[in-house]
């Protein structure tokens, strides 16, 4: 039987989306602000990125072609800009020597954009472009660390485009991930929270499962993350339910390895992703940095766990660990959230409900809100 539908973004939107890639980058829009001057790029599509600022340059690295063009910028911290095959660079005023960059998804009528904003007062410009924790020190996120800086979380929803995760008679996995996310965003939004969305509708980051999953979770090192989520539903036989939240690490001893290598992509390249991410997980055992990421990461999936159990009154799995590919990645606090099993003729058409996916949605927000001490 077709699935239910869900109301979410629509397949044609995704597929309009994704045949834009080559859209040339517009000069930037420039904007001064009380304490900072913020530069917007258009984009053609949501982009995994890497940052750098080192001296009077701050550089970011897109997985999107961009059309060559530079010129000079006339704003306070900021002289000059220059964009090369997918790399914007942008040159700061004398005296500073930070930026905080945001790949915002499309919204509200907009393109995706690349958000840097440069702070142009005294305080501000004096500060070091990363500030260097204490020796052996690790900071756990919270909102209050600076005014100038928001939290961010990356909200990754399951699958989609080519890949619609698990279908039953109820719910396809891709579209109820989706509803949940941007009901999270919404919910986070309000409450003064950055949030990246991995995808806004229906599609995928790449048509090979490898360069997907890479993407996803490049976004957690896109400026300062304080977590990465990662929402999926679980499928198995009709008698399985529940919720469970899982942390990068070995398998629990016993467990199986199933449900990694289906979100991992399934057949031989799961099998294959599976087996890298369990030996990066072996040798992470050792590195101290690593270990305090992961006890972060433990501390936010039991959390959710909680929150989500205490809405829905679903059967509680547990907090568990396991090698799932697009979690990783040890430098930011990321868990991935089995919501539910849309298999289950109890859980299937709950998922199918709009009220229950925003049951889902506020109390994997308050979860979320709680781990970074925000109100």
């Amino acid at each position: 039987m077709k699935p239910a539908a869900v109301s979410v973004p629509l397949r044609g939107a995704a597929l309009a989306l994704l045949s834009v890639l080559s859209t040339a980058l517009a000069a930037p829009r420039v904007g001064q602000h009380d304490g900072y001057t913020r530069l917007v790029f258009d984009l053609p599509r949501v982009a995994a990125s890497q940052v750098k600022v080192a001296g009077q340059s701050v550089t970011v690295k897109l997985d999107v072609p961009l059309k060559t063009e530079q010129g000079p910028l006339n704003a306070p911290g900021v002289t000059a800009y220059a964009v090369a095959g997918g790399t914007v660079s942008v040159t700061l005023a004398r005296g500073h020597a930070q930026a905080k960059v945001s790949v915002l998804p499309p919204a509200a009528g907009q393109t995706a954009r690349l958000v840097i904003d440069v702070p142009t007062s005294v305080a501000a410009s004096r500060m070091p472009a990363t500030p260097t924790p204490p020796p052996a020190a690790v900071a756990r996120p919270v909102s209050t660390a600076s005014p100038a800086i928001r939290p961010r979380v990356v909200l990754d929803a399951g699958h989609g485009g080519v890949d619609s995760g698990a279908v039953s008679r109820w719910v396809r996995e891709e579209d109820v991930t989706l509803d949940i996310a941007l009901r999270t965003r919404a919910v986070l939004v309000q409450h003064g929270v950055d949030v990246v969305m991995t995808r806004t509708a229906d599609q995928h980051l790449s048509a090979n499962k490898r360069a997907d999953l890479e993407a996803r979770s490049r976004l957690a090192n896109t400026g300062q993350v304080s977590a990465f989520v990662s929402i999926h539903v679980n499928s198995a036989g009709p008698s399985a339910q529940g919720i469970e939240t899982y942390y990068f690490g070995q398998p629990l001893a016993g467990s199986t390895r199933s449900l990694a290598v289906q979100e991992n992509g399934g057949g031989s390249v799961g099998e294959e992703l599976t087996r890298a991410a369990a030996s990066l997980a072996q040798n992470l055992l050792g590195d101290l940095l690593a270990q305090a990421k992961v006890a972060f990461s433990r501390q936010l999936a039991s959390k959710v766990q909680g929150q989500l159990i205490a809405a829905t009154g679903a059967v509680n799995r547990g907090v568990r660990t396991d090698a799932f590919y697009v979690i990783r990645n040890p430098t930011t606090p990321a868990i991935l959230v089995e919501v539910g099993f849309g298999s289950s003729p109890v859980e299937g058409p709950l998922l199918a409900q709009a009220a229950y996916r925003e049951r889902v949605a506020q109390a994997l927000a308050r979860a979320i809100l709680d781990f970074l001490n925000t109100k």
